[in-house]
């Protein structure tokens, strides 16, 4: 047993982030840099925190004294957990802003657990992770925002199953459980299916944009229902304005903005297994349900009058430079449906609550559908197993997991026993409420396709509907992709 104060001289986790060449550290914990990838070397990026012995002070937080923190989770974990001197690697998407405030929540793991956490990153993720697991030399914990990879990690054998009792926790703990529990559950190399990822980090999806003082002037009211939803389009387009700014492109992904509207509408008007069947392929695009909520999206998107430039605008209008509408004078637009990330492209010296403000993209008050939320995020999984891997897990069940990256920013939880005064905004603790109130959580439905559907195929399709194709040609040429892969 011990506590704290025992850990004063560790309290920095080794974090740094590494390029693509860099191997892990093999078996016997030396350095190895593979010849073949040398090529990929592109740089190494700066350090989150600076590796070696530290004080107490280096903590950004003093243990036991902010009260936004549940304290007493950590020195439960404290308590429970003694790893001195054993090394945990990490390796995950995070760079930038998002890797230094990761690297405070593994600091505190350091602290409490003894284990000492090297952290690293590739811009290549995705393929380094696939070659350092095929290779033999992974890291002990790898997070990932894919869950189709994931589950090919895991039919394959490379991952470690969490446990019944890590399943447990989650239903219990997290705001509709048994969605995240679903998220984070694939079938092994015998075919059974178990729990392999622990969610870490959520990002929201089901969020419609407006600016208060122009909706106020104007005398609109924020929409309880999808039917009023419909009802405000109406309303704004008949008073000659323009309700909708909606743009699909993003390079070489155009057309996925439409592909989340058409996954929200699903789980708005069809029962959620309807969405787990199609993200599947039990059933086809060309199901009717799908085909609705592909037409549901051509309501809002393929009127002129519903659409800033009109509907022959929405699909070569960039998606990053569609909701400036919102901020003109008089404004081009009073809507715009996008993910928790677009405040990054509104105007310099926007404050949110005030300049602009967000609601829940409600369901339909005629379905059974709850309140679903469509979002996507990271999962974490045992790369390598063993002591300080399942303790890493196991300190993601701690709510002061979750708050120390809340205080800092960009972070959303749906974790039932977090304190929702520890988000470093008011903005964030509203969306951390949404999580929070939803009945079901689905992850976005273009990432849990084969990438050859839902990130190419669903995206070009929607490009073209938008473009004026019928629903049905789209989902018929989407499905035959998804057929010739079988």
């Amino acid at each position: 047993m011990h506590g704290a104060g025992d850990r004063a001289g560790r309290t920095r986790a080794q974090v740094a982030l590494i390029c693509p060449g860099v191997s892990w550290p093999d078996a016997e914990g030396s350095d190895s840099m593979r010849g073949d990838r040398l090529a990929s070397i592109l740089a190494f990026v700066a350090q989150v925190l600076p590796a070696g012995a530290a004080g107490a002070q280096d903590l950004p937080f003093p243990p036991g004294e902010d009260p936004r923190f549940d304290w007493q989770s950590y020195d439960d974990f404290n308590r429970r957990i003694s790893l001195d001197g054993q090394e945990l690697t990490v390796f995950g998407p995070w760079r930038g802003p998002d890797a230094r405030m990761f690297g405070t929540v593994l600091a505190y793991f350091t602290a409490a657990s003894g284990v000492r956490v090297s952290y690293a990153s590739s811009e290549h993720y995705e393929q380094q992770i696939v070659i350092d697991t095929q290779a033999g030399s992974p890291p002990d914990i790898a997070i990932l925002p894919q869950p189709g990879l994931i589950a090919d990690l895991a039919t394959r054998g490379f991952l470690a199953p969490l446990g019944k009792t890590t399943g447990d926790w989650l239903e219990r703990n997290y705001a509709a459980g048994a969605s995240w529990l679903r998220l984070g559950t694939y079938p092994g190399p015998d075919g059974m299916p178990a729990l392999y990822g622990f969610p870490y980090k959520a990002e929201l999806k089901s969020l419609v944009w407006y600016v208060p003082d122009t909706f106020a002037d104007a005398g609109y009211a924020v929409p309880e229902t999808l039917e009023d939803l419909r009802a405000l389009t109406e309303r704004i387009a008949a008073d000659g304005r323009v309700p909708w700014c909606i743009g699909l492109g993003s390079g070489g992904a155009t057309g996925w903005p439409a592909t989340d509207w058409v996954e929200d509408l699903l789980l708005r008007r069809a029962p959620v297994e309807t969405y787990d069947d199609w993200v599947t392929n039990k059933i086809p695009f060309t199901d009717p349900a799908v085909v609705q909520a592909i037409e549901d999206f051509g309501w809002f998107a393929r009127n002129d009058r519903f659409v800033d430039g009109g509907a022959a605008a929405v699909a070569p209008t960039d998606f990053r430079d569609s909701v400036a509408g919102l901020f003109t004078s008089p404004p081009r637009c009073y809507l715009h449906r996008q993910a928790s990330f677009i405040p990054s492209y509104f105007p310099e010296g926007t404050r949110l609550g005030q300049d602009a403000d967000f609601f829940y993209f409600p369901a339909a008050a005629a379905s059974n559908a709850g309140r679903p939320v469509l979002g996507s995020g990271t999962l974490a999984v045992i790369t390598r197993d063993g002591p300080a891997a399942r303790a890493f897990i196991e300190f993601l069940e701690t709510p002061i997991a979750h708050e120390l990256w809340m205080a800092q920013g960009s972070f959303l939880t749906p974790h039932l026993r977090v304190n929702k005064a520890a988000y470093a905004s008011d903005t964030a603790r509203r969306q951390g409420e949404i999580l929070l109130g939803a009945t079901t959580f689905r992850f976005d439905g273009s990432d849990l396709m084969p990438g050859p559907v839902g990130t190419g195929a669903f995206w070009s399709g929607m490009v073209d509907y938008a473009g004026g194709a019928a629903a049905m040609d789209v989902a018929r040429r989407i499905q035959k992709v998804w057929d010739d892969i079988r």
